[in-house]
Parts: structure tokens; C-alpha cells; sequence
């Protein structure tokens, strides 16, 4: 099991410099590209690939660049809507997640991390309709190329405008419909993240084990929650309807690192992967908006989650590191 950290956190910096960094923190052993398009200006979509131009010197300079700081990639990550209702941007969005599995295959990175996505507009039912019939060849796509598409359990409650999920990946039972679509044991691994599941009323541990049972998990997602009942009792579990700021401007709960949320048991979930064999990254997604907003603050909210996890991870082979 390795410590990872997902980029897209670290907008300010190339991938460079990114790997730099976490290879002196002597900490991260792994890192979660994120490959949104270039020219984006989101903070958590960053475009540490540029997939859509990448080519075979591309592929070397960043082979070289993990050998040299002693890291992997665990994933290439491009959390999009797969489902959008505008067929235009979703046939947009399609051709960019091809792009990330060809940059993926080409670096003989195993795995390509995305979202399923809603039409907002049509009914769950409808939805899962579709995305029979659109999502199928993506995964076909990535397959011949040696990829498989993970899809993260994250709602994505702010893609619809009433604060619902608009994501269908956000509940064990939806996980079992993507994983057995297209065929049985064919269809999307899942990205695990607890942290969407406390303010769903899932429990992340009993997810987790139904999750590691079936063996659909590919990748794990480290990002903790802070949730406040007394608000929860005064806005519902939906969140603000007047005067919401964002779409992240619930009232009620927050996103933090590891170690500072009121709700998960980082030694219990890390010890249940550990009882499953499971191999993969264990990679910190940095959310929190205590510790986010400059490149400064970020760093040090990257360094306490490593120092949070690491109690429960073991190194993999300290002596072999390198940090150049």
C-alpha cells in the first residue's frame, strides 16, 4: 500500500514540481495525476497532463521523472460528467477521458479515475438507461488499451441545482450496477472516498467491507469530514436553500484532511484494507478549506494528512527511496 496525494490540489505548480515536493516530504510514495484540459481555472482542476498533446517524448520525460523522485502514478484522474444532458459537451468530455487512457496506457499507469455523471434533467431510471448504452464503449476503449475506468463515489450534490446527487455513484448499490456493467466484472472499478458517505447516512466501514468483498476497489481516496448535527437539524440534509454562496456552501458539514474531521476511523478503514490485501494508493484528496486557498496553506495541510495516515501506513521500502 502506498501514500499518494492527488495534484489536482496543487494547481500553482507543474508536475515537476509537484513530484519534488512530495518526494522531500519523505512521505508520498505515489501520485494521482490530475489531467482536466489546459487552460482551466477551477483550484481542483488542474492539468498536471496535458493528455490531449501528449506524445512519446511526453511519456519519457515523466517516466523519468517519477524514476528520479522514486514515485509512481496510481491513476490519471479526470472527474468529469459522463452522463452530461448536452450531447455536444458530452461527446466533449468522452473524447478527453479517451485521451487520459491512451496518456495512462502509454505510461503503464493501470488505471484512469472519472465520475458517471447525471443528466439533470431526466430521472434516475432514465439516466441508468443511458448510460448503458454511452458508457459501454468507454469502457470497451480503455480495456484494449490494458486500462480500467474507476468511477469515484463522490454525489457531485452541486451539479443539481436542488443540492441532490449528480453523480450515480454515490451509494453501494449503484457501485454494484456500474461494476457489473457491460458485463460482469467489466464494467467501472470505484475510486473509494469515505468521506462522501457519513452525511449520506452510509456507513464508510460497512461500505467499505461490501465494497473489498466484491473486490471493486481499485483506488482509495483519503479526505476526512466535519459535520455540525445542530445544523444539520436546521437545514435538512440537503443543505442551505437561501443564501447558499456555492455549491459547496452547505452550512452543515465540510470536507477536511485526514486527522481533523469529526467522522472517520482512519485506523479502522486502513487497517480493513489491510485485512483485504488490498495494494493499491491510499491518496490524500485535499479539500479542506482551513487548510487550502495559497500553495503555503496547501503544503501544510498535505504534510499534516501525511503525518495523520502515516501513524497507520507502512512505508514501502524506506531504504529504496530516492530524493533528488
Amino acid at each position: 500500500m502506498k501514500l499518494g496525494l492527488l495534484t489536482a490540489c496543487l494547481p500553482w505548480l507543474s508536475l515537476g514540481e509537484v513530484a519534488s515536493w512530495a518526494a522531500h516530504t519523505e512521505e508520498y510514495e505515489a501520485l494521482e495525476v490530475a489531467a482536466w484540459p489546459t487552460g482551466g481555472t477551477h483550484i481542483h482542476h488542474a492539468a498536471h497532463l496535458d493528455v490531449a498533446n501528449f506524445s512519446g517524448d511526453d511519456t519519457e520525460r515523466v517516466q523519468k521523472l517519477m524514476e528520479r523522485h522514486g514515485l509512481t502514478i496510481s491513476a490519471v484522474t479526470y472527474c468529469e460528467n459522463n452522463l452530461h444532458g448536452d450531447s455536444k459537451e458530452r461527446n466533449r468530455i468522452h473524447q478527453h477521458l479517451r485521451a487520459c487512457i491512451d496518456a495512462a496506457a502509454a505510461l503503464g499507469v493501470p488505471y484512469v479515475g472519472t465520475f458517471i455523471g447525471r443528466d439533470i434533467t431526466r430521472s434516475v431510471d432514465d439516466n441508468i438507461e443511458l448510460a448503458e448504452r454511452v458508457l459501454p464503449p468507454l469502457l470497451e476503449y480503455a480495456a484494449k488499451r490494458g486500462v480500467r475506468l474507476l468511477a469515484e463515489n463522490c454525489p457531485m450534490e452541486g451539479w443539481h441545482p436542488d443540492g441532490y446527487p449528480g453523480n450515480l455513484a454515490y451509494s453501494p448499490e449503484l457501485w454494484d450496477w456500474m461494476f457489473d456493467l457491460g458485463g460482469r466484472r467489466s464494467g467501472f472499478l470505484l475510486t473509494y472516498d469515505p468521506s462522501h458517505l457519513p452525511w449520506l447516512g452510509i456507513d464508510p466501514i460497512g461500505a467499505l467491507d461490501h465494497a473489498l468483498d466484491r473486490g471493486m476497489i481499485a483506488h482509495f481516496q483519503a479526505k476526512d469530514i466535519e459535520i455540525n448535527q445542530r445544523l444539520r437539524t436546521r437545514y435538512g440534509v440537503f443543505g442551505k436553500t437561501v443564501g447558499r454562496t456555492s455549491p459547496t456552501d452547505v452550512g452543515w458539514w465540510q470536507y477536511r484532511i485526514p486527522g481533523l474531521g469529526n467522522q472517520l476511523d482512519w485506523n479502522c478503514l486502513v487497517d480493513r484494507l489491510y485485512k483485504a490485501d488490498y495494494n493499491g494508493a491510499v491518496a490524500v484528496e485535499h479539500e479542506d478549506p482551513v487548510w487550502g486557498g495559497t500553495l503555503d496553506k496547501t503544503k501544510v495541510g498535505l504534510q499534516k494528512a501525511a503525518d495523520h495516515l502515516r501513524r497507520f501506513i507502512i512505508p514501502e521500502q524506506p531504504e529504496l527511496r530516492k530524493v533528488v
